[in-house]
């Protein structure tokens, strides 16, 4: 699998098998190796683990240099390339579309485009406005000659405000504006999460890696769940240790950090691996 619309074609596909699947969420070339190496079928950028790891807070990168980001990750790995793109980097609808045109110049294969505004006094789009972003958005996608995968966010959850009635409504709307994929990141019931399933008809992404989620994936395949999706947590994982291995350095003078630590054979030979199968 080379070609972008080969990328794209296994990426729909994955959604419309009978199980869900797992898309982790790397946060650089060699983390996304690593998963490819590791059995992966597809992948996800993360924009908080790549704020992170170029020492940005989340929402501080520009569309510019997200799409310099995402030109490295997507031809370093054979699987498909979905985005985290956060509300299209503008308020505008001509702002989603525009992103998603610029996403896929850069090499991947679908994106995410959420109703969060990034401002701490008006946090949500109102809801017209939010439905114009994602149905420019999809008319962008439409207009690629690829099948381009377009997953439309709600984010109340994640900005504190626990609706569910104005999530499932959100997301409703953004189905009828022709997104592919919904997903309100933040929910942590299997009751709302399953209330969000039974109320669209599209393949819906939960997030994992959040505190107070116990499920399984068995236990979202159970609630109906297509995607899963992990956000930054695998880079909050990887700087946890980090952190961990730097306060026991400093703190106590010892390095029991690395009896946990990935071997350096473990580590080439995943490497090696995914360069033999690229």
């Amino acid at each position: 699998m080379t070609s972008q619309a080969e990328k794209a074609r296994a990426f729909r596909a994955l959604h419309e098998a009978s199980v869900p699947f797992i898309i982790p969420n790397p946060w650089d070339i060699g983390s996304a190796r690593l998963l490819e190496g590791l059995g992966f079928k597809a992948l996800a950028t993360t924009s908080a683990g790549y704020a992170f790891s170029i020492g940005l807070p989340d929402n501080a990168v520009g569309r510019e240099q997200m799409m310099r980001h995402l030109a490295d990750i997507a031809p370093s790995t054979t699987l498909p390339v979905s985005a985290d793109l956060e509300n299209g980097f503008g308020d505008a609808p001509e702002d989603a579309a525009e992103t998603i045109r610029q996403a896929a110049a850069a090499g991947v294969v679908g994106g995410s485009i959420e109703d969060a505004t990034g401002r701490a006094g008006d946090p949500i789009y109102a809801h017209d406005v939010a439905v114009e972003r994602v149905r420019a958005a999809v008319e962008a996608a439409r207009a690629l000659p690829f099948p381009f995968t377009l997953t439309a966010r709600a984010e109340n959850y994640l900005v504190g405000r626990a609706d569910l009635a104005d999530t499932i409504r959100r997301l409703q709307a953004f189905q009828e504006a022709g997104a592919d994929v919904l997903y309100a990141p933040g929910l942590k019931t299997r009751e709302d999460i399953a209330a969000v399933v039974s109320s669209v008809d599209r393949p819906v992404n939960v997030l994992m890696g959040m505190a107070g989620m116990p499920f399984s994936v068995d236990d979202l395949a159970q609630m109906g769940v297509r995607r899963i999706s992990v956000g930054g947590a695998l880079a909050r994982a990887a700087f946890g240790a980090l952190l961990r291995a730097a306060n026991e350095m400093l703190g106590r003078g010892t390095f029991t950090y690395t009896n946990e630590a990935a071997t350096m054979k473990e580590i080439t030979d995943l490497f090696a691996s995914v360069g033999k199968s690229s």
